[in-house]
């Protein structure tokens, strides 16, 4: 049996997609699948940096997207699957980034996101104004940057995550 060469990068896969789409949970399912480490970006932020709603609060998105796009590419570098933050893909350096990458979009419905968003204390989804239709509008904003960087696109309304993490593990196995 080979054993892979010290130069080789390390097996990435990047997973991107709006809030509740379900990139931690199918993330970590398709990094054990793949047998390669799962890095989430926006915990790698707060393990440094503390909360995100916090970042937001005192510094702005502005900065939140700085110390986001530093995330990404440490994680991108480090290897394994790598769940991004919904509004990852609005930075073009960020985008730019990722076309060196092979990227999955997971896209959600209205339907499926109204029962994951409850209480989660999203930055992006606090105000006045519904929760849901919230969502709806960044959703939109952001669709296109999210089609831009894609390679696959996978619906996670309504399979089960573990046979989405399956179909994604096996996609990306056949792109080595």
């Amino acid at each position: 049996m080979s054993s892979p060469e010290r130069d080789d990068p390390p097996l990435t896969l990047v997973l991107v997609g709006p809030m509740a789409a379900g990139k931690t949970s199918v993330g970590r399912k398709v990094a054990r699948l793949l047998e390669v480490p799962f890095s989430d970006t926006d915990k790698r932020i707060a393990a440094v940096h503390g909360p995100i709603p916090q970042i937001f609060a005192e510094h702005g998105e502005p900065y939140f997207r700085e110390l986001e796009r530093a995330a990404v590419a440490a994680a991108v570098s480090d290897g394994g699957v790598v769940s991004l933050g919904g509004g990852a893909v609005t930075d073009a350096a960020t985008r730019a980034l990722l076309t060196r990458h092979p990227v999955v979009f997971l896209t959600v419905s209205p339907e499926a996101v109204s029962r994951r968003i409850g209480g989660t204390g999203r930055p992006l989804l606090t105000g006045d104004d519904d929760p849901l239709e919230r969502w709806r509008r960044i959703f939109e904003e952001r669709r296109g940057w999210y089609e831009e960087v894609a390679d696959l696109t996978v619906d996670t309304s309504r399979t089960p995550m573990r046979m989405l993490a399956e179909r994604i593990a096996a996609w990306r196995k056949e792109q080595e």
